[in-house]
């Protein structure tokens, strides 16, 4: 199984997560809200075959952008992973939209058009997401996990050759099993999202996305090792070209 966004650092208690996570053979993508969290979680990440530590620059910490950005770009060639970034438009994000722009725009441009995996928060802000990316010409796939956009635009992320995660709450809401449904099976991923997804009261964990898994494989018709195997593919069409063995840097 493989949950390709979920916040181990997040949780209660972290490492009891990472741990179990590990023996269940999940290979789960922690991302990071800040490159300050990143480097805080860096030293312990190691003790996880499995796990892979994400750099992130999440949008709704745009107030905090400013002390973090020169550490962002001195961290980028520690990991392959990239995560969370973003722009979010919503209530909660809007009076930060400019500063979000601009730190979005600056991710990039520290890339330098490095291949990474990169997972995308694009709430309410999906077709500005989409243009920084044309705009900044980064010529590589990623990821727009829990995307809630109109159609049209995931049409567009689509024709752009990029890919969407899939959560248990998406498998639940009218509006989430109709993007499903729009989806190529080609193009899509699995995440929890833990610990903001809930499920039955409890943080989602990444052992949770065989819930996923298991709505995939009705929807397209398959076994649920037909459908989680399509998954595992699609990942791997992702990180094959950047070179990496999959062990934590």
């Amino acid at each position: 199984m493989i949950d390709t966004h979920c916040h181990i650092d997040l949780y209660d208690r972290p490492t009891e997560v990472a741990d179990r996570a590990n023996r269940a053979r999940v290979l789960a993508i922690a991302v990071t809200n800040l490159p300050s969290a990143f480097e805080k979680a860096y030293p312990h990440i190691k003790a996880f075959s499995q796990i892979r530590l994400a750099l992130g620059l999440h949008p709704l910490l745009a107030n905090q952008h400013s002390s973090e950005l020169s550490r962002f770009e001195q961290l980028i060639d520690k990991t392959s992973y990239i995560g969370e970034i973003g722009l979010d438009f919503s209530r909660a994000g809007f009076e930060t939209k400019a500063t979000q722009t601009d730190s979005f725009k600056f991710v990039f441009q520290a890339l330098k058009n490095k291949r990474k995996f990169i997972t995308v928060h694009s709430r309410r802000a999906e077709s500005a997401v989409l243009d920084i990316l044309e705009e900044t010409n980064y010529p590589f796939p990623v990821v727009f996990h829990w995307y809630s956009g109109s159609l049209n635009v995931l049409d567009r992320v689509l024709q752009k050759g990029h890919y969407f995660s899939i959560n248990p709450s998406m498998t639940e809401s009218i509006n989430g099993k109709k993007i499903i449904s729009r989806i190529p099976p080609e193009r899509i991923l699995t995440e929890t999202d833990g610990p903001f997804v809930k499920i039955g009261g409890r943080a989602a964990e990444p052992t949770d996305v065989i819930r996923v898994e298991r709505f995939l494989a009705d929807e397209w018709g398959v076994t649920n090792t037909d459908a989680k195997n399509n998954v595992k593919e699609n990942f791997l069409r992702l990180v094959r070209p950047i070179q990496t063995t999959l062990k934590n840097k």
